[in-house]
């Protein structure tokens, strides 16, 4: 007999749609209508949601189950298993693990107190200035003016791009105004995150830069920055297009506006621009007083609670806040809550976006390719399999976890010696970044910096920033542990794995980092000089 598909279709109306017609004029009735609709529509479609994974749990049917809108998709023949890795088994695993984990997590040795494998050959060190031109600066061109977007770390792109955009232009750099984005909603300006003095400063050898525009030139513009043309560019533009395009319209009126400018500039330009791009990254930007010192009181925090380590310590970039779970339309194991939380953040933040007509959702297939956020519990698992025991200092940097009474106990109870920004700084320490997204970020990012060893649990411009800084603090190195999530999750979906096996396979993946750790990036390649400063920003010299 087959089993009974289930398809649940609910046309969520927004006053314009559907079966409400005439919504439009109906200001208030209407709009009450329409917002019962809604909850209807998320209850209907968690339901559905839920049922569908019932029915895939239970075993599936001749013809599989389906859920338009928000579904699972996980088309399986009756009392087919599930795929290795395609569900979330790991609390099981742990529960199986736990005993042989602790037995040994006393006799093994410490990788932080082992050497790292060094590669053999020449050692990288910065060379920056002696890429860089020197000469005194021709009259300026005119004034280019950026509005940075995005997170801390996306603006930093943007800042760095505006500087060597800047010189291929010969224009006056106004310091980068930030949009205020939706979702990190950090109303900083420049000087709160950044020394806007010692930007200034240092760059004056290669580009002007000014705090604001000044009155002379806004006064041509009606005081009015929007008055300003916006050259719309595309993102990773050419040099030839900032010269053949940009640099007409600077010359004609004397200023121009790039907004957004987040990517805008392509990852291969002449010498001199990239040397420049790694000066203002690496020499250039540095955090602001508050931050700075604050940050350098949670350094210096963590290596006097890391003494069982020689003062060494861990940092761990953990992506499990409500909306990262929400954008991955990945299960765990929340049940009906989980589901319904993740569909209202959905709705909330994407609003219609996850249930566009022949849009399918497979959480399955999202979990075996590698696709979902990582769990603390998971994260714990995988560094104690790599022989990170529980005398091993911990930092965990990141935003609000969700459901973090429940999913970082586990994490907690592998690693009691674990710290955040909450616990490292007082709370008077930090009532001056509190609603400030950008100002945490860069806290976490001190801390994370001068790590013996970080890890990157989900891809993004934080750990790919931190990547690039910490090859070029050493020599080259990014130190960074960078899992191979697909591998991972067959083994998290097997509750009978041995630890021995376990612990093989996480010490693979710790070998595997390190050998990856060093990469030199390719001429015209894709990846990033912020990522890869080799050999842009670096050179190579023998070891002593």
């Amino acid at each position: 007999m087959p089993v009974v598909v289930v398809v649940v279709v609910v046309a969520v109306m927004r006053g314009d749609g559907g079966g409400l017609k005439g919504a439009r004029g109906r200001q208030g009735r209407g709009a009450a209508v329409a917002g019962r609709w809604r909850r209807v529509a998320v209850i209907l479609l968690a339901l559905a949601y839920a049922a569908s994974m019932l029915v895939v749990f239970l075993g599936g049917g001749a013809g599989g189950v389906a859920v338009a809108g928000a579904g699972a998709g996980a088309l399986r023949q009756r009392g087919a298993p599930a795929p290795a890795g395609s569900v979330y088994r790991s609390h099981l695993v742990l529960d199986r693990l736990l005993p042989e984990l602790r037995a040994s997590s006393a006799s093994r040795p410490h990788p932080l107190m082992t050497p790292q494998n060094k590669k053999s050959g020449k050692r990288w060190a910065p060379c920056i200035t002696k890429k860089l031109r020197r000469s005194e600066l021709p009259p300026s061109n005119g004034f280019l003016i950026i509005e940075a977007n995005g997170g801390l770390n996306q603006q930093r792109i943007s800042i760095c791009d505006a500087v060597a955009v800047a010189s291929l232009l010969n224009a006056t750099l106004v310091t980068p105004a930030f949009h205020l984005n939706s979702v990190w909603r950090d109303s900083s300006k420049f000087g709160d995150i950044f020394d806007e003095d010692h930007f200034i400063g240092s760059l004056r050898k290669y580009i002007r830069v000014v705090k604001k525009l000044p009155e002379d030139a806004f006064v041509n513009f009606d005081h009015n920055i929007s008055m300003i043309p916006n050259m719309r560019t595309k993102a990773f533009s050419s040099e030839s297009y900032y010269l053949q395009k940009v640099l007409p319209k600077l010359l004609e009126l004397g200023a121009v506006r790039i907004a957004p400018f987040s990517n805008r500039l392509a990852h291969s330009v002449p010498p001199n621009i990239q040397a420049l791009r790694c000066f203002a990254n690496y020499e250039a930007l540095r955090f602001s007083e508050p931050i700075r010192m604050l940050g350098t009181n949670m350094v210096d925090r963590m290596i006097k609670m890391s003494s069982l380590t020689g003062g060494k310590y861990i940092s761990v970039h953990l992506r499990f806040e409500e909306d990262m779970l929400a954008f991955s339309c990945c299960i765990y194991d929340g049940g009906w809550r989980e589901s319904i939380e993740m569909e209202n953040a959905r709705e909330r933040s994407w609003r219609g976006k996850f249930h566009r007509p022949g849009r399918v959702i497979n959480p399955e297939a999202n979990r075996r390719n590698g696709k979902c956020p990582l769990t603390p519990l998971e994260v714990g698992m995988m560094l104690q399999g790599m022989g990170f025991g529980n005398t091993t200092s911990l930092y965990v940097a990141s935003g609000k976890i969700y459901n973090a009474e429940k999913y970082m106990t586990p994490l907690r109870q592998l690693f009691p010696l674990l710290q955040t920004k909450d616990t490292l700084a007082s709370p008077e320490e930090l009532a001056q970044f509190k609603g400030h997204s950008s100002r945490l970020a860069a806290l976490d990012y001190t801390v994370c910096l001068q790590s013996e060893e970080f890890v990157t649990t989900q891809g993004s411009n934080f750990p790919h920033f931190l990547m690039g800084h910490r090859r070029y603090l050493y020599g080259g190195n990014a130190k960074t542990i960078k899992p191979d999530k697909r591998k991972l999750v067959a083994l998290f979906d097997n509750p009978n794995i041995r630890w021995d096996r376990f612990k093989r396979q996480m010490q693979d993946i710790h070998r595997h980092s390190e050998s990856k750790g060093f990469g030199v990036r390719k001429p015209n390649g894709s990846i990033s000089i912020y990522t890869l400063p080799m050999p842009d920003c670096m050179c190579q010299r023998a070891e002593p």
